[in-house]
């Protein structure tokens, strides 16, 4: 498959562009590489990828980018691009949140009409649901997202929803619940509460510790975008990782792993839901999406990957 992946220095993005090159595809990756966190971290996620002759890589913005050229050649889009983060989305950043992830969108949409694109799969977020009415969570409940960030994702979910139903764009879009593993965003509680226990740092937990998500493994999510684009299925479905978690559990998890991490406990934050849990028997069905990696493997691989880091970061001994 010739393939367009667009958010390619992201921590899903480049996981997905390395899993497309397993595959034997050809990827071309976009991203603007945006300073919402350092873009050093977003070039360090490229550096595997631009060995790989299979592999071009094109640094710009999606809405001044000619997609045209891009789109026609391609026998699937998957199009992770956008703003993230619950917290940043309040207040006079909504107007980034706006642009990145609903303007973006639909130009992207209008181009994947315009080429008659085969398919395009659309990176959306457990965030639409909010509080949601019913545990686990069936893509039928109707979505009541708590931050604005969450409305910007509904937003563009129901633009690829509006052009599948009016012109035929064969779009998918994947709910995906709580992504972690290695190269996770600096910002998300995962990558922060390794980084804390594997430098002997206090963690800062939001909340009490009860709140709980049901997290999905990247390399579970990469594979399932994959099957959802080869398949013939168009829709909304969920992807999480099969079981729900309380981060007082995840702490406690770690602590195994690791040593005993410090937790210093402060105020929840504004627009984080209390509680995640994936209904993914849509995804089951329609594509065989079934996750393999459980939460203890997948921190193990995050703790792995950070004391790697730490290891490469580090001076050597000095020169005697």
């Amino acid at each position: 498959m010739h393939a367009v992946v667009t958010g390619a220095a992201g921590f899903i993005g480049s996981h997905l562009c390395e899993y497309l090159l397993s595959c034997g595809d050809e990827v071309v990756g976009v991203d603007a590489l945006t300073d919402y966190y350092e873009p050093w971290r977003k070039q360090l996620n490229l550096a595997g990828l631009l060995c790989n002759d299979r592999f071009a890589f094109r640094r710009a913005d999606l809405l001044d980018l000619r997609l045209e050229p891009l789109f026609a050649d391609a026998d699937a889009v998957y199009h992770l691009a956008g703003q993230p983060g619950v917290r940043g989305s309040w207040g006079v950043e909504f107007a980034v949140y706006l642009e990145r992830n609903v303007l973006v969108t639909q130009r992207v949409l209008e181009t994947a009409r315009d080429t008659r694109l085969p398919r395009l799969v659309f990176a959306s977020s457990s965030s639409v649901y909010g509080d949601a009415e019913a545990y686990p969570t069936p893509e039928t409940v109707r979505p009541s997202p708590v931050s604005p960030y969450g409305v910007t994702k509904l937003s563009a979910e129901q633009l690829c929803e509006a052009y599948r139903t009016a012109f035929g764009v064969p779009a998918t879009s994947l709910r995906l619940f709580s992504v972690y593993g290695p190269r996770q965003r600096p910002d998300m509680a995962f990558a922060r509460l390794v980084a804390a226990a594997c430098t002997h740092r206090p963690f800062p937990l939001y909340g009490d510790g009860g709140q709980s998500r049901d997290f999905t493994y990247v390399g579970d999510v990469v594979r399932a975008m994959r099957e959802a684009a080869t398949s013939s299925w168009i829709g909304v479905a969920n992807l999480g990782g099969g079981c729900e978690v309380t981060m007082r559990q995840v702490v406690a998890l770690l602590g195994k792993l690791t040593d005993p991490v410090n937790v210093v406990p402060g105020p929840a934050r504004p627009g984080d839901a209390r509680r995640t849990a994936a209904d993914i028997s849509v995804a089951r069905d329609a594509f065989g999406y079934r996750p393999r990696t459980d939460l203890r493997t997948g921190l193990a691989a995050m703790v792995r990957a950070e004391l790697a880091g730490h290891r490469r970061r580090s001076p050597g001994p000095a020169a005697v």
